[in-house]
């Protein structure tokens, strides 16, 4: 389920400019520093280009699709009285932290402005959690309540699912199926055994079953700790994090980590890149607001 920069090429392009709060406070302290400073220099995470796949399928189109996809989810949760309503206070954890991540994701992807973004609470045991196109957010109460996660931890897990989106990894996966769907078709149309030119149907089901590659999750953990970072959580939480997965979770991987279970090594990545956020954390404005770890889930999923 985990699933986007155009503009800023993942990186490459200068600091930042201040926003609101002075939340960039610091970065370039003298006026003529951006002088001193190559334009490719930035400070924190380098991931690289976006893969070229992602502009094999339309953006637009498939972040309608994962809204209504995840409009569908979240009416059938409703249904099923499953959906936590909005004055929960685990729901309000979630948005309020998500409030402090959205602004820094504008920078990653410059469609981010413009998206509607939404974040809900399932009531589900399930350790899950994930960000569609378009900035569609979900939590399952059972990663916040079998893991006890701290709002750090719980940024360091949103910052991994919006960096999904930011990085259009979702785009990235249904374009390398069309472009397989399109060899299919070319091979079929030169010996007479169909049509060429059907386009690719069905992206709601691509994305509820979607499976990220090991590189895009290496992506994500990595711009996930900047956003985090930025955002004034201790980007560390995302070590605890996996060794927590991992300890739930005893070797085998759970349902959020995809196919790729949070290896030794996937640790030894993150901590490895924290050095290149830790200025940011450092002056990084605190959340005014502390959430308490998530209690049992009582045996209505909407209840307090």
């Amino acid at each position: 389920m985990f699933g986007a920069c155009a503009d800023c090429a993942a990186g490459r392009c200068a600091p930042p400019t201040r926003r609101g709060r002075r939340l960039f406070t610091g970065l370039l302290a003298a006026s003529g520093a951006a002088a001193l400073v190559p334009a490719w220099a930035r400070e924190g995470v380098d991931v690289g280009p976006k893969s070229k796949f992602a502009g094999l399928v339309s953006a637009e189109q498939l972040e309608q699709a994962g809204g209504q996809q995840y409009a569908q989810m979240m009416s059938q949760a409703s249904q099923q009285r499953a959906l936590a309503p909005m004055e929960h206070p685990q729901a309000q954890r979630l948005r309020y932290i998500a409030q402090r991540i959205i602004p820094f994701s504008y920078e990653w992807n410059s469609r981010a402005r413009q998206w509607k973004w939404e974040v809900n609470l399932l009531g589900s045991p399930e350790l899950n959690a994930f960000c569609m196109p378009g900035g569609k957010i979900a939590f399952y109460y059972g990663i916040l309540e079998k893991l006890k996660l701290e709002d750090d931890e719980v940024a360091a897990i949103m910052g991994h699912e919006v960096a999904h989106a930011l990085r259009e990894h979702a785009r990235e996966r249904v374009g390398k199926s069309t472009a397989t769907n399109v060899v299919v078709e070319l091979g079929s149309a030169l010996f007479g055994l169909g049509n060429l030119g059907r386009t690719v149907a069905g992206y709601g089901a691509q994305l509820v079953n979607l499976k990220f590659s090991r590189d895009d999750e290496s992506e994500a953990d990595l711009v996930g700790i900047e956003l985090s970072a930025r955002a004034g959580y201790d980007p560390a939480a995302a070590v605890r994090l996996w060794e927590k997965m991992m300890a739930a979770n005893k070797g085998a991987p759970p349902q959020w980590l995809s196919t790729h279970p949070a290896s030794a090594t996937r640790i030894r990545d993150i901590q490895a890149n924290l050095p290149k956020v830790e200025g940011l954390y450092a002056r990084a404005p605190r959340p005014e607001k502390r959430f308490p770890v998530a209690p049992p889930l009582k045996s209505s999923p909407t209840g307090g």
